[in-house]
């Protein structure tokens, strides 16, 4: 058993009413998950965290193209939609869906682990 205890949450961050989710804080949230990655298991989550990793980094890309323009992930995606590149491979849009995907099986993977489920195989 290992505690860990996260500087930045999701649970933290502030929805703006029309505009969203805030990117800069989203993204700190994610990078502060990838060391509980390394403690679940550096060989068996190898293939999540680079996955993982890699697409935070995508939609950090876009992110610091334009910070102001780009300040939630809502903007992001509208306007990669209206560019017609959302669904285009590497795009911020699909990195962000894979990443979304990630934190599902990860956080089904920890709720295994809390209920009890010791065989990490199983779990997973």
């Amino acid at each position: 058993v290992f505690l860990l205890v996260l500087d930045t949450r999701f649970s933290d961050i502030e929805l703006r009413e029309e505009e969203g989710i805030p990117t800069e804080e989203f993204l700190e949230s994610c990078y502060a998950i990838v060391p509980v990655l390394d403690k679940l298991g550096p060989t068996v989550f190898a293939p999540v965290k680079m996955d993982f990793v890699g697409n935070i980094k995508k939609i950090n890309q876009k992110f610091i193209t334009n910070k102001e323009e780009f300040d939630t992930l809502q903007k992001i995606v509208l306007h990669e939609v209206k560019a017609g590149v959302a669904q285009v491979r590497n795009s911020a849009t699909e990195a962000l869906l894979w990443l979304k995907r990630g934190l599902k099986f990860l956080k089904g993977f920890l709720t295994e682990v809390k209920n009890g489920e010791k065989n990490i195989q199983t779990a997973l």
